[in-house]
């Protein structure tokens, strides 16, 4: 299945609530429950998502290869250092500078997971 292009980045960190209620609103149109809108946050960053990138954990230069959803509806980030592999809940992933295209989806999701 091909990428969609990644979202432009924005000069404005963090987005605007406005700007935030939109792409969350986009991600979630179709959805009935909480579930769906987790999935459809998710379906948005795997699709906008610029992957890979480079970030840092506890001080530990790691790359993001993708984004998962859980078995248990946990949107993580998998990340790699050498041979190793570790999922990072999305909402502690810290983001790096500059962000990667497309990071707004995953300021977008953390939004609606503080407003659940």
């Amino acid at each position: 299945m091909p990428r969609a292009a990644p979202t432009r980045r924005s000069s404005r960190w963090p987005p605007r609530r406005a700007r935030l209620e939109r792409l969350v609103e986009e991600a979630i149109v179709d959805a009935y429950d909480e579930s769906e809108q987790r999935c459809g946050l998710f379906t948005m960053m795997e699709e906008r998502l610029a992957l890979p990138f480079e970030t840092e954990v506890l001080g530990v230069p790691v790359t993001i290869e993708r984004v998962d959803l859980t078995e248990a509806d946990e949107v993580v980030a998998i990340c790699r250092r050498r041979r190793s592999r570790q999922r990072i809940p999305i909402l502690d992933l810290p983001l790096p500078s500059p962000r990667p295209d497309g990071a707004e989806w995953i300021e977008a999701f953390r939004y609606w997971a503080r407003g659940r």
